[in-house]
């Protein structure tokens, strides 16, 4: 199976689903990362070390590819030509299931991310447009959170994280150094916490949280959890 995940920024993804990622990744998965900005300018990092960062998380996470677009960090919007070019990368990749940010956000860009990643789906299915690739339409959509809002939402559901991802979930995120290294907040201390309140919900070590507007289907009740 083929997953595209798309975030505004590297780290994003990282910080929210990473343990999911590599999860996937281990079961023979094609794991995909799609970033509409570099993340730049930030007060500490710069664009070369931002890439050297994301390689390191993508060795970790055993991402098949990452792609980093050329979209304004800060100034992320929704439009025509935004969602076009993201659509063609849908078209090249063509997976069975996209990962994108929530709308319950504070951060612009999280929230256009959101809305660009929505649209963009829809887009790559149009046909008679100067679009490149042959149309295709995304079976399934899933929704992951980046909220900066001080919320504990309500997911659909929580996919389960084994104490060795969880780790290399915390290696992952922490080769984001520039942005992290003068945080107040320790993050793996932060991810511990997070991880740990969605997993005591399924009676896993750790979990990470997802929504989805549309009902999904599962093979046999011995699926759940």
């Amino acid at each position: 199976m083929k997953l595209l995940i798309l975030a505004a920024h590297p780290d994003d993804a990282e910080i929210s689903i990473g343990g999911t990622m590599l999860t996937q990744a281990e079961k023979g998965d094609e794991v995909y990362l799609l970033n509409f900005t570099n993340g730049e300018p930030t007060p500490n990092g710069t664009v070369e070390t931002r890439l050297r960062e994301a390689e390191e998380a993508d060795r970790i996470l055993k991402l098949q590819r990452r792609i980093i677009m050329d979209l304004p960090n800060r100034y992320l919007q929704d439009t025509i030509e935004n969602r076009q070019a993201v659509a063609e990368h849908i078209r090249q990749i063509r997976p069975e299931v996209m990962l994108v940010q929530t709308q319950l956000d504070q951060h612009p860009d999280h929230i256009a991310a959101s809305q660009l990643g929505t649209a963009a789906r829809f887009y790559a299915k149009l046909t008679k447009t100067g679009m490149r690739g042959e149309p295709y339409y995304p079976p399934k959509i899933l929704y992951y959170f980046t909220s900066h809002f001080k919320i504990d939402p309500s997911p659909s559901f929580v996919l389960p994280l084994s104490e060795e991802v969880f780790q290399k979930k915390v290696r992952a995120v922490s080769a984001y150094h520039s942005q992290f290294q003068h945080k107040n907040r320790d993050i793996p201390e932060f991810l511990s916490i997070m991880g740990k309140r969605y997993g005591s919900r399924i009676s896993s070590p750790y979990g990470e949280p997802f929504y989805t507007p549309e009902v999904l289907g599962i093979q046999g009740l011995e699926n759940i959890l």
